[in-house]
């Protein structure tokens, strides 16, 4: 008796693949559900993967929530205990190089998570809805992308979620890993691997009903204000600095950014969106030696909005500075 096929849950939560003419507005809306997301890819019925489809959410990325995501989590991790092969999720994108980061830093196990979505809604001629969850399906079913954590899957190429961007507005390109580029490609329907980095190990999900800490970004730039960030960083749990260059801001911040360093975590990471944050190559009030030597801790090559997550994750769990150090420096 031959071994049954490879198992692929999707969860849909809308976005710009799930969208639909509305009515009211005369733009498009959320309105397709998973089954019809799939239903719009014949092929599926060639490649020999069981898919099932759960409707988790129907909303833009943009209201996807902290929380959602970690309920998310929990639910793509119970699908695969109950033996599913991988996961696809479907959502705007908006947000993914957020989402997938988080899934990613939640999902301890060897089996495939692919996000992927549509940068044309199906309205448009040449949506890419179709082709990219054809990709993603083929991705989380085959036995080479086990172990890789999270993936994004766009235009047949497969990124970390710790490295993606949304670096277009419109682009069917628009997801890349300034700095590193992607892991891997989809040769005739099936991923190949260029290069697979260690995966850090998972953190533990918030516990359920608490609420998500506040974490602030503040991205510097000319002429920067010390009194907005004051303002907006008293009513936060943690502080993420999108600094200029490799880790700087004025010398007029500084009092405020190390009085917060005192109370709370802050997080220096740079605004430019590629490279790391320096530590020992420049001496001047508000550089990064500055800085860190101020209780600021480095986010390394991380993004802002990569830091943001895993600063809100972490704070959530109760970490405190030595521990967020440290997870930061594993990278």
């Amino acid at each position: 008796m031959a071994s049954p096929g490879p198992r692929v849950v999707v969860f849909s939560t809308g976005g710009t693949i799930a969208m639909g003419r509305s009515a009211g507005s005369g733009g498009v809306a959320p309105s397709l559900t998973g089954a019809d997301l799939v239903a719009a890819v014949p092929q599926l019925a060639e490649i020999g993967v069981d898919v099932e489809v759960r409707d988790f959410r129907q909303v833009p990325s943009a209201s996807l929530t902290f929380a959602d995501v970690v309920e998310l989590a929990g639910e793509i991790r119970r699908a695969l205990d109950g033996g599913a092969t991988g996961a696809v999720v479907t959502q705007g994108t908006d947000t993914i190089e957020e989402t997938s980061y988080l899934l990613d830093l939640l999902h301890g196990g060897d089996e495939p998570v692919i996000v992927t979505g549509a940068m044309r809604n199906p309205t448009m001629a040449g949506a890419d809805g179709p082709a990219n969850l054809l990709a993603a399906i083929q991705s989380a079913a085959s036995p080479v992308t086990r172990g890789l954590g999270c993936l994004v899957v766009f235009a047949d190429e497969l990124q970390l979620a710790r490295t993606v961007r949304k670096t277009h507005t419109t682009s069917i390109a628009a997801f890349t890993s300034p700095g590193s580029g992607p892991i891997g490609f989809l040769r005739e329907g099936q991923p190949q691997i260029a290069a697979a980095p260690p995966r850090r190990p998972a953190l533990p999900a918030p516990p359920p009903g608490k609420a998500a800490p506040r974490i602030a970004l503040h991205t510097a730039t000319l002429g920067d204000d010390p009194a907005l960030l004051e303002a907006v960083a008293g009513l936060a749990d943690g502080v993420v600095v999108a600094a200029l260059g490799a880790g700087h801001v004025s010398a007029a911040m500084v009092p405020v950014l190390a009085g917060l360093a005192r109370r709370i975590p802050v997080v220096l990471t740079s605004r430019t969106g590629a490279g790391p944050v320096l530590s020992a190559t420049y001496g001047f009030p508000g550089s990064e030696s500055d800085l860190l030597g101020r209780r600021l801790i480095s986010g390394g090559t991380l993004h802002p909005l990569k830091a943001r997550i895993l600063l809100q994750l972490l704070v959530a769990g109760g970490a405190g500075h030595a521990a967020i150090a440290e997870a930061f420096a594993a990278g």
